[in-house]
């Protein structure tokens, strides 16, 4: 990592999502409201880390570190197994210094968020939750990636985003509903399960998004595009957008789109 920005292991972009059609959405709401919420446990891990593999598979961000061409007879089951690998680092660390939710029968949609004032920076959750062993099992480009440039890109971006709000806020690192449960209304519900405790707070959420089709989604959940950022080391541009959704307390008296004066610069 680079030293001058001490990133989080902790962001990550939000792709493949629920996407529940407006027309269906009373429907969808209906389907969700039928199983509870309920914060993982860390034995859980495996489970909702396969849901959230098969929800980014095809997913160019998280699959930046993963398809990078350098590694010789690298196949695709090397590629899915690699990838399951690092979901299941990424989840067991937000399960044990963060927060883990999940809605379904069968682990269908799960969501990690950072809590304010946390981060997984600490020695003993890197540790246990296998972070420290991407070092050995990312290849040499992947490394590049990973720790040079998407995690100061996105831990600079979220402070400069948020200001003095950067530590306070509620950061919702990874949502994802598996391909055949989408539609139900799981990732809404549980948005909006932590949002309305942002709420309760006074806090700004805080989210990346590299799906243009969630936008939508986000957009009717109170979240507003700030910014937008690049991934470049890839043989194209990979662009997500930095979303902000301030308390409701706020969006009452107009003020919904506090952040948008920073708006640009990367």
């Amino acid at each position: 990592m680079e030293k001058k920005s001490n990133p989080a292991v902790t962001v990550e972009s939000l792709p493949s999502i629920s996407q529940a059609s407006s027309s269906s959405s009373s429907a969808a709401a209906a389907s969700a409201a039928n199983h509870q919420v309920r914060v993982l446990h860390k034995s859980e891990y495996k489970e909702a880390a396969l849901c959230l593999a098969e929800a980014f598979k095809d997913d160019d961000v998280v699959m930046y570190f993963v398809k990078t061409g350098d590694r010789k007879n690298f196949t695709a089951a090397d590629e899915w197994k690699l990838h399951l690998h690092i979901m299941e680092c990424i989840t067991y660390a937000h399960i044990i210094s963060g927060l883990a939710t999940v809605v379904g029968p069968n682990y269908d949609c799960v969501a990690l968020w950072m809590p304010p004032n946390k981060n997984m920076d600490d020695f003993c959750t890197m540790l246990w939750s296998g972070m420290f062993g991407l070092n050995w099992k990312l290849s040499k480009e992947g490394k590049k990636r990973f720790f040079d440039e998407f995690l100061p890109l996105l831990h600079d971006t979220k402070h400069h985003v948020l200001g003095n709000e950067d530590e306070n806020s509620w950061y919702l690192v990874y949502i994802g509903t598996k391909p055949g449960s989408r539609g139900k209304g799981y990732a809404k519900c549980l948005i909006e399960h932590t949002t309305k405790q942002a709420d309760v707070e006074n806090r700004t959420s805080y989210l990346e998004c590299s799906n243009v089709l969630n936008l939508n989604l986000y957009g009717r959940l109170g979240f507003r595009t700030v910014q937008q950022i690049r991934l470049l080391r890839g043989g194209k541009p990979i662009e997500m957008d930095v979303m902000t959704r301030v308390p409701v307390a706020r969006q009452l008296v107009g003020k919904t789109a506090g952040f948008a004066g920073r708006e640009g610069g990367k």
